[in-house]
């Protein structure tokens, strides 16, 4: 004579398949066994489980109903100041002006203007801003149109174009002198790849620290930073003769910025202090290159 297995207990019913086979997966999940019965009489669908089970199955489907059944967090919406296309033009005017009135070859220009760690270390501050507008040659200059526009254009939708770019422009002078000052003396570097790059760190992490991607979960809330991140490996290494310092230090310097201008209210800065910021940008370059020339 053998004994008899005890018969399965019903835990949930429902009229909808697809509620029962949410609840199904919850205990697949924790392998919990069970199986799914159709029964004609009175709700179409239940969930059953072994009575071993019985206690195990509620608990983790008590638990998996009161974590969906709270509301999601509030999703933070982030106004946008201007259309960006403003700043866009006003960037890719400053890094064209040097190339088309005196050409990429000219040495004077380029040794006037490009950074250069020892100079810099003897009080030359200036070619940290100057070396932004030079460039080795047309592919250069277009790569750094391309990604310095892309980048630009979410910075200034966000700050506005003025106050964005001068952000952008001050996190990429600081990241020129430190790659000046930790480099030996005969470093040089030229290109606006560390203003793209600050660029590229500052607009995702402002918007992550305003709470833009709140209601998601933490993988959705922090994929802006992974894709930033991401982005910064593909395109901030490359050959020898890539500025990885100065990509790291640009990226670097604008996740700060990001992460302490969090707090401002950017929709509330006026037209015309917008407009003044982004003159002052140009005005500050225009200096630099005053003192280098």
């Amino acid at each position: 004579m053998t004994d008899q297995e005890p018969p399965w207990i019903e835990v949930f019913r429902a009229e909808d398949k697809r509620v029962i086979q949410d609840a199904s997966l919850v205990l697949l999940a924790v392998k919990v066994a069970h199986r799914v019965d159709m029964n004609a009489t009175t709700s179409p669908w239940s969930l059953m489980v072994p009575p071993q089970e019985q206690a195990r199955a509620h608990q983790e489907l008590t638990a998996y109903w009161e974590e969906n059944s709270k509301p999601p967090p509030a999703k933070t919406e982030v106004p946008t100041v201007d259309s960006g296309w403003l700043g866009v033009l006003g960037f890719l005017a400053v890094i064209w002006a040097v190339p088309a009135l005196e050409g990429f070859s000219n040495a004077s220009v380029v040794d006037a203007g490009v950074l250069h760690s020892e100079a810099v270390t003897q009080g030359q501050w200036w070619r940290a801003v100057t070396a932004l507008t030079l460039h080795g040659g047309l592919e250069h200059i277009l790569s750094n149109s391309l990604f310095g526009s892309l980048f630009g254009f979410f910075v200034a939708r966000y700050l506005g174009s003025g106050v964005g770019w001068l952000t952008i422009l001050g996190c990429a002078t600081l990241a020129n002198l430190l790659n000046a000052y930790v480099h030996p003396n005969e470093f040089r570097a030229l290109g606006a790849s560390t203003a793209n790059f600050a660029a590229l760190g500052l607009a995702p992490t402002l918007l992550w620290r305003k709470g833009a991607f709140r209601e998601q979960d933490w993988r959705r809330n922090l994929a802006p930073i992974f894709a930033a991140v991401t982005m910064l490996v593909f395109t901030g290494f490359g050959s020898e003769r890539v500025d990885v310092g100065g990509h790291l230090a640009g990226f670097a310097f604008g996740v700060i910025a990001g992460l302490q201008l969090s707090q401002v209210d950017f929709a509330a800065i006026s037209v015309q202090r917008q407009q003044q910021s982004g003159i002052l940008a140009v005005a500050l370059v225009a200096l630099c290159w005053i003192l280098a020339l």
